[in-house]
């Protein structure tokens, strides 16, 4: 097959290795991280071709969860088996995660103050950043009228809803329906990225990915450690798109278990670190209620990623088949849609109307903004910058 990666011939100590310093440096989001990794790989290394890295991403693309975290665990599969994959997730996600936890432990040691300088600066930047954001994702995944159509009636269905959670699980249903219709789907272009793994391992490993999806709400009542997983795991199986886009889903999961004030905190904070957005959720579980610190840490982190590891080595086996149904690509160019939708949103509430208290944090957002978009300043100096301003202007 054309651009067939090699097959299992390192180690996951080479794997590990590889990765951790793209942990500590790559910052910019996940095409960003896309970009480190085929330098990485594919120019420095060789360990793929240009055609087997892009059938990764396509695959990655595919798949709901965290993209750049998925390609990064696809490699270290194909690379060295289940071990490599699990040393590809831990050395490119363990610096941020321990950043934020940390940061976590020093929120719930001095609080989140209401109107504290620093706080309106971060949650300004995030305001700026998620509503950058938006408008990437709008121009790429709703840019024509059927897309930007799905993408709306998305967005109006979760503000009105009682029941956002549910909301958001309908729409993203509702959007694979729509895209069924769509005209402007692509062909699939010739890849050939293969696990080192069989059909029955991926099969399994479907299993139990949707066997956690549908048995962890029936074992969470058990205890508050069973709890916060079950609801970050739902949240990183079920957001499409990866990024940002899981912002409106942990914050309606964790809504009880974390304050508005040091949702929009942490958030904030997490676009300041490199790595995946989705060690985001290692702040959360740090200051989670009942239960944090550092044991809810890892109880989230493994919670939001579990899913996309369980999805990469299910589907991986059977991806040349999958990737060449164009019902399957027509549904998934609907749901892209859709979570445009969710996205926008999630900007409107919570992100903007708890992150702009007054005229001055609106002039922080729109500069910050500004920053992002004309000057092409990272996400995590806009940040920085951002919560000093607010210390000591606001």
């Amino acid at each position: 097959m054309a651009g067939e990666t090699t097959a299992k011939n390192g180690t996951a100590r080479e794997v590990f290795l590889a990765f951790l310093p793209l942990g500590f440096t790559s910052f910019g989001g996940p095409v960003a991280h896309l970009g480190f990794f085929r330098t990485a790989f594919v120019e420095r290394r060789g360990w793929f071709t240009d055609a087997a890295y892009a059938d990764l991403v396509a695959l990655c693309q595919f798949l709901p969860g965290p993209a750049s975290s998925q390609v990064g665990m696809a490699i270290g599969l194909t690379r060295a088996g289940f071990a490599g994959m699990l040393a590809a997730w831990i050395a490119f996600t363990l610096p941020s995660a321990v950043a934020l936890t940390l940061f976590g432990l020093l929120i719930g040691t001095t609080g989140v103050v209401e109107g504290a300088g620093w706080l309106v600066g971060l949650k300004a930047a995030a305001v700026a950043v998620v509503a950058h954001a938006l408008l990437g994702m709008t121009r790429s995944l709703a840019a024509t009228r059927e897309r930007a159509a799905i993408a709306g009636l998305a967005a109006i269905i979760v503000l009105l809803a009682p029941d956002r959670g549910m909301a958001q699980l309908a729409v993203i249903a509702l959007g694979a329906l729509a895209g069924l219709v769509l005209p402007d789907v692509a062909s699939p272009e010739p890849g050939g990225a293969r696990a080192p793994v069989g059909r029955r391992v991926g099969v399994a490993a479907l299993l139990a990915f949707a066997l956690l999806l549908a048995g962890l709400p029936l074992l969470a009542p058990l205890g508050a450690p069973l709890d916060l997983f079950d609801r970050t795991y739902r949240a990183g199986a079920l957001v499409f798109g990866g990024g940002h886009v899981v912002l409106p889903l942990l914050e309606g999961e964790l809504a009880g278990m974390v304050d508005q004030a040091t949702f929009l905190a942490g958030y904030g904070a997490a676009q300041a670190v490199p790595g995946p957005l989705f060690t985001f959720a290692a702040f959360l579980g740090t200051v989670a209620e009942p239960f944090g610190g550092v044991p809810g840490a890892v109880v989230a982190l493994v919670g939001i990623f579990l899913p996309s590891m369980l999805l990469v080595l299910g589907v991986l086996p059977f991806w040349d088949d999958l990737r060449r149904m164009a019902v399957a690509r027509r549904a998934l160019a609907g749901v892209n849609a859709a979570v445009v939708g969710l996205l926008g949103a999630a900007f409107y509430d919570p992100v903007f109307t708890r992150g702009i208290p007054d005229v001055g944090a609106l002039s922080l957002a729109i500069a910050a903004f500004a920053a992002l978009a004309a000057w092409r300043t990272p996400a995590w100096l806009v940040v920085i910058v951002a919560g000093a301003i607010g210390g000591f202007v606001l």
